[in-house]
């Protein structure tokens, strides 16, 4: 198969990948560009000749070049293409013609910002991690140690500033971020929950304080999905209120560093969402010899725990696995959508 169709199938199977995850626009916007995009502009020739893996698992090029065009619009540089975005309805002739236009009025910008992958930090994970980290507390009896793997901004690693309804359960302080999946299964467990201690990495953290930065986050929500960008607004804003920062660092790096740390009378939870996946096999297989290290020094007194929310081959969204030491114990505690819309809450068996 050449190149181009390569790309063009690509932009087809993340075309469904939207439509699934509820944002019909940028699934058009996927397929007008599998369907019509051309070498005869600069953006075209550079999407259409890309040089790497365009798949979503891959580069992820369809969300790079939806993510650059939803920042001309966010950022009111390109006033012509908003007119053709949400919440404003056209044709399709209309609405890729906008895109050609913004394709060539702002090539270097475009081109500049495909050049990086797309960084989202979905808020609405961290309502798939609270049952998580209040099993850890029930099951443990300790506060709680967090480091994050691949934060992002950080807007995971305050899930505890966050209000939360599960069910019929509440949870967490008043808040301007509120957290409503559609939860099935039985209520979380109850557990005295505090933080002591938060740290997170990731290759390129993103700084809830710059325009900048906040700019690159809300690009790669999806335009149609108002509710997302306001909760993401939302959370840079209590994240930058509290000085919350990210470390960069090369995830095995800092995670040796984590865990070579003891913390007595804590649980030292390790946690990622969607992230482990865009490890390399070799450095997956570091970061779990690393993990089953630190878990076997484990001890009653500095517990260990790893909550992650990960895909797995499954069509059912993505399954929420815990494991704690110095059990060593392992089990699927819930599935839950890849952008937190629904949880399936099974729970830890025995507690």
């Amino acid at each position: 198969m050449e190149k181009p169709e390569i790309v063009r199938q690509s932009f087809l199977r993340q075309a469904q990948s939207c439509d699934d995850l509820g944002s019909p626009f940028t699934a058009r916007l996927c397929k007008l560009a599998a369907a019509r995009l051309e070498d005869d502009t600069a953006v075209g020739k550079y999407v259409l000749r890309w040089t790497g893996d365009p798949a979503g698992t891959g580069d992820a090029l369809a969300l790079r070049l939806a993510g650059s065009l939803h920042a001309l619009v966010l950022s009111g540089r390109a006033p012509s293409l908003a007119a053709a975005y949400p919440p404003h309805t056209i044709d399709d002739d209309a609405l890729w013609a906008a895109c050609e236009a913004a394709f060539r009025e702002h090539e270097g910008f475009i081109l500049e910002r495909l050049k990086s992958a797309p960084q989202t930090n979905e808020v609405r994970r961290s309502a798939a991690l609270l049952p998580g980290f209040l099993t850890i507390a029930a099951l443990t009896g300790k506060p709680l140690v967090l480091s994050e793997i691949g934060v992002s901004a950080g807007l995971n690693l305050q899930w505890d500033r966050y209000r939360y309804r599960l069910g019929n359960s509440l949870w967490g302080p008043d808040s301007t971020v509120v957290l409503e999946p559609d939860w099935q299964g039985d209520a979380p467990p109850a557990a005295d929950l505090s933080v002591l201690d938060r740290a997170g990495c990731d290759l390129n953290p993103l700084d809830p304080s710059a325009a900048a930065d906040r700019l690159r986050l809300e690009s790669y929500i999806w335009a149609d999905q108002k509710d997302r960008l306001e909760r993401i607004r939302n959370a840079l804003e209590i994240a930058r209120s509290n000085s919350l920062t990210v470390e960069r660092a090369d995830a095995i790096d800092w995670l040796r560093r984590r865990l070579a740390s003891r913390f007595r009378g804590a649980v030292h939870v390790i946690y990622h969402t969607i992230a482990w996946q865009y490890l390399s096999d070799a450095l997956k297989e570091e970061g779990e010899t690393l993990i089953r290290k630190a878990g076997r020094e484990a001890s009653n007194d500095a517990p260990i725990a790893r909550l992650q929310l990960e895909a797995d081959g499954k069509p059912d969204g993505a399954a929420l696995t815990l494991e704690i030491w110095p059990s060593g114990e392992r089990q699927e505690i819930g599935r839950a959508d890849f952008h937190g819309r629904w949880i399936k809450w099974q729970g830890w068996a025995g507690l």
